[in-house]
């Protein structure tokens, strides 16, 4: 209906000679102002031939369009919202579906932890963020990979290596020097794989990882389709940038291979990817990443997503993409998230003051009597309620709070209305007969925004925001808890409008259980 109206505010001010107006259609704050209202009337001082044209064209399921204080509103007739109650049930676990995206092949990468280190709640923040954007681009109807890009080599896994401690190879590697020329004589062997006893440390330490890692994600709900490692894309990675070099790359100090980025933007920096000891930076390794990643999978779209610590750094890695594989650099569109945040502050994996994933888990659990599913909902909503850009002070109260504004509330008002329904299924025989139940009454604020659904999940996608949805499900729980507090919604003496409010709390079950789904909640049968 949102395109439809779009649709025919353009070719209505199109009749009035205004072309090239600039407008939104969006659902008012205050219903009184209709279902549907655009700015577009405070661009056309021809209101009645406006109006008139509107009205000549009126579509389908419209009931009533009025042009006030420069706003032109819609209102949508009972017959639509009977007929989206029997769509929302009609289509079932389909509902919110779209073909937007058919055809295209996006792989996203997300999550990213590295072997020898923990699982933080930096990772926790990225996967719940990556998880969702996977799933909203597959309800648009794109075909979607899900992989995992992990630091397997490198100076981390040295210092973790040099005495089995990671947190002790780090302070050791910054205050003794001989300490220090130890951890990069391991990170050189663990290269070049000339140190058969320290390959076998290095590869039982690798394996011990993996397997954590794979703990986590089971209780998260990812299961990837790709595991890229360093190790894989970083002989790829040299070569690239050695092939390249004297053209695109340039020799700097001590050996080193550059890419003076300034060269083709002046916003940018220098940055290393060989380096002085000729081994591979993490910047050379990403370039062999993207064409190796294309390989596996010939993605139209790679949404890579990372915290925005590293925006500039990705900035210049885009950059050298772009002058060897343009195509690639085009691809690929990089999404930056904000940090997580407890009242201790910022988390620190180089001392050792990190707070892990599991420990965050157990915390909410404790919360929650115990139950993982609301504990994983609770942390998960918390991530995904605001912008991706944003900073988020995790308040472990707030996130388990009954009152609103949490995962356990959009549980709960799933639980509860799926409640009702298998109630009324034990009542009446022919459940069937829901999607063509009507009320004579006026329409509840429940069914004037449960049919927004489908809009919600396209511009989620459309932005890559999965805010939209959480603010979206945080709207119809509230509308359904109201509902069912003020509402006996089986009352023998009243069979016809039983069904209907039936219906609508099927449609809610449908529309909370579709949503939660995407945004990688779980939707619990019992609380």
């Amino acid at each position: 209906m949102k395109t439809t109206i779009e649709n025919l505010v353009k070719k209505a001010l199109e009749s009035v000679g205004v072309s090239e107006a600039r407008f939104t259609v969006e659902h008012p704050t205050n219903l009184t102002f209709g279902d549907y209202t655009t700015n577009a009337g405070i661009v056309s001082k021809k209101a009645p031939e406006l109006l008139a044209y509107l009205e000549d064209h009126k579509p389908e399921g419209v009931e009533k369009i009025e042009i006030k204080s420069g706003f032109i509103n819609f209102y949508l007739t009972k017959e639509f919202f009977k007929e989206s109650i029997g769509e929302i049930i009609e289509r079932g676990s389909e509902f919110g579906k779209n073909k937007n995206l058919k055809g295209q092949k996006t792989i996203v990468e997300y999550t990213d932890p590295n072997p020898f280190k923990e699982f933080h709640i930096g990772h926790l923040m990225s996967n719940a963020i990556g998880e969702s954007i996977a799933r909203i681009s597959e309800w648009n109807g794109a075909e979607v990979m899900k992989a995992c890009y992990q630091g397997d080599v490198g100076m981390h896994v040295a210092k973790a290596l040099w005495k089995d401690d990671y947190a002790l190879g780090s302070k050791a590697y910054e205050e003794d020097e001989q300490a220090k020329k130890e951890i990069q004589d391991i990170n050189k062997k663990i290269y070049e794989k000339s140190d058969p006893e320290l390959n076998k440390k290095y590869e039982e330490g690798k394996e011990r990882s993996l397997e954590e890692f794979e703990k986590i994600y089971k209780k998260l709900g990812t299961k990837f389709d790709f595991n890229f490692f360093e190790s894989e894309v970083a002989d790829f990675g040299k070569k690239l940038v050695e092939e390249n070099t004297g053209e695109i790359f340039e020799k700097g100090e001590g050996g080193a291979v550059i890419f003076n980025a300034e060269k083709f933007d002046k916003y940018l920096h220098i940055r290393v990817f060989i380096n002085s000891e000729g081994l591979p930076t993490y910047e050379a390794k990403e370039l062999g990443l993207a064409k190796y990643k294309f390989e596996k999978y010939p993605y139209d779209k790679s949404i890579v997503i990372t915290g925005n610590e590293v925006n500039d750094y990705f900035k210049v890695l885009l950059c050298a993409l772009g002058q060897i594989y343009p195509e690639l650099a085009q691809k690929t569109e990089h999404l930056s998230h904000g940090m997580l945040r407890l009242t201790t502050g910022k988390m620190s994996s180089r001392t050792g003051e990190v707070i892990t994933a599991e420990s965050l888990i157990e915390t909410v659990k404790e919360k929650v009597k115990g139950d993982e599913q609301v504990a994983i909902g609770a942390i998960k909503y918390m991530i995904l309620r605001q912008s991706i850009g944003n900073d988020i002070i995790f308040d472990i109260e707030k996130s388990v709070s009954t009152e609103g504004d949490s995962g356990v509330y959009l549980q709960y008002a799933y639980v509860r209305a799926k409640s009702v329904t298998e109630k009324g299924r034990l009542i009446i025989r022919d459940f069937d007969l829901l999607k063509e139940s009507t009320s004579q009454q006026d329409q509840t604020l429940l069914e004037k925004i449960l049919y927004r659904f489908p809009e919600i999940v396209l511009r989620a996608c459309d932005d890559l925001s999965p805010n939209y949805l959480v603010t979206y499900l945080t709207e119809v729980s509230s509308a359904f808890n109201n509902f069912y507090a003020t509402t006996q919604i089986i009352n023998p003496n009243d069979v016809p409008e039983s069904y209907h409010r039936l219906a609508l709390s099927k449609a809610t079950e449908i529309v909370l259980k579709n949503g939660l789904d995407i945004l990688g909640i779980p939707a619990p049968e019992r609380m």
